[in-house]
């Protein structure tokens, strides 16, 4: 019996791109527990693979952190040490740090750790792993479970997936084929404004598409004012498997670099990508489906990991022609374009 814990504890959209981690980690161990934040719990009990999902919002990952106590902590490591896990693989953005949650799984008595490090480890790590040039971040942490000798097994095609199989949403995509349009975004920065994701919609119904429009519930506003009359305003009215299930049967998503991309992507559904490069297309674009990027990936704000758009107009994203997005979505609806198979 080998029980290994996986930890992921940012956002949705990370927390989907460590599937075929996990997997990998799955076809080897006898139970996995994935430990998320609380903005990714919803992803992680989407992923295959997973026995167990555990949360904690760890002060030095959540956008928003609580403050750091010995009673928090403390009731963490006894969570930990109570699951005897025999491994741990922590999983981090190149900006974040695995070792003080390595530090509290240590005291939990969790025998063996392995993570991405830059910083020198200490007794922290048994596996301090390193990543050259700078790879799509699912491979960049699948390339950790591989150090560590869990592979993918030779049947799994190695992009994102979701369990199956998802709820039945025809009551709310109605018959027939449709695109979604998801115009928010968990940063500002990488949001097109209420105003152009508007003009977007009613372009794509006028080349004669269906359009659905999808967010959040505290998105409803936003939604409402996308759609208008062109589209069907689906804001707040899905959960995130229902969301995952409507994602799955567009022909095509268009969403800017955020969560329900990552969705789209592990529900082999092709994506246009309105990419903000406030960080980097080649590692956060969405990962193993026919992919169109559009927006200025050499933008002044290239690289910043801005949260606002340091630019007035925010013209990397304001500036792309509504008409080149349908131009993408055409394109990828052509015959011989192939997504995975659902796993």
């Amino acid at each position: 019996m080998t029980r290994v814990l996986v930890a992921r504890q940012d956002n949705l959209g990370d927390v989907l791109l460590a599937g075929p981690c996990v997997r990998a980690v799955a076809a080897h161990a006898s139970h996995v527990t994935l430990l998320t934040g609380p903005h990714g719990r919803a992803a992680g009990e989407l992923l295959p693979g997973v026995d167990e999902v555990l949360t904690w919002r760890a002060p030095w990952i959540d956008p928003e952190p609580p403050p750091v106590t010995a009673a928090d902590t403390g009731a963490f490591v006894e969570l930990a040490r109570a699951k005897r896990f025999d491994r741990a693989l922590i999983l981090t953005s190149f900006h974040q740090s695995p070792l003080p949650l390595a530090l509290l799984l240590r005291q939990a008595g969790v025998p063996w750790i392995g993570a991405i490090s830059e910083d020198y480890p200490g007794s922290l790590l048994d596996l301090r792993h390193r990543v050259d040039g700078d790879p799509p971040e699912p491979e960049r942490m699948l390339s950790l479970a591989e150090a560590v000798g869990f592979r993918l097994p030779p049947d799994d095609h190695g992009a994102l997936a979701l369990r199956r199989p998802l709820p039945d949403t025809t009551r709310l995509t109605g018959g027939g084929p449709y695109v979604v349009v998801h115009p928010a975004a968990s940063v500002p920065a990488r949001q097109p404004s209420a105003a152009w994701s508007h003009r977007l919609v009613r372009t794509l119904v006028a080349d004669g598409h269906r359009v659905l429009v999808t967010g959040a519930p505290a998105e409803r506003h936003l939604t409402r004012g996308v759609a208008g009359t062109s589209a069907v305003d689906l804001g707040g009215r899905t959960t995130l498997p229902e969301l995952a299930a409507v994602l799955s049967g567009a022909r095509v998503v268009v969403a800017p670099n955020t969560g329900p991309a990552h969705l789209a992507a592990a529900a082999g559904t092709p994506v246009v990508s309105l990419f903000a490069p406030v960080v980097p297309s080649a590692r956060w674009a969405p990962y193993g489906v026919p992919t169109v990027v559009l927006g200025d990936q050499h933008a002044p704000c290239r690289d910043s990991r801005a949260r606002v758009c340091p630019v007035p107009g925010h013209p990397c994203l304001e500036t792309i022609d509504p008409a080149d997005v349908c131009r993408a979505v055409t394109a990828l609806l052509q015959p011989g374009v192939a997504t995975p198979s659902p796993l």
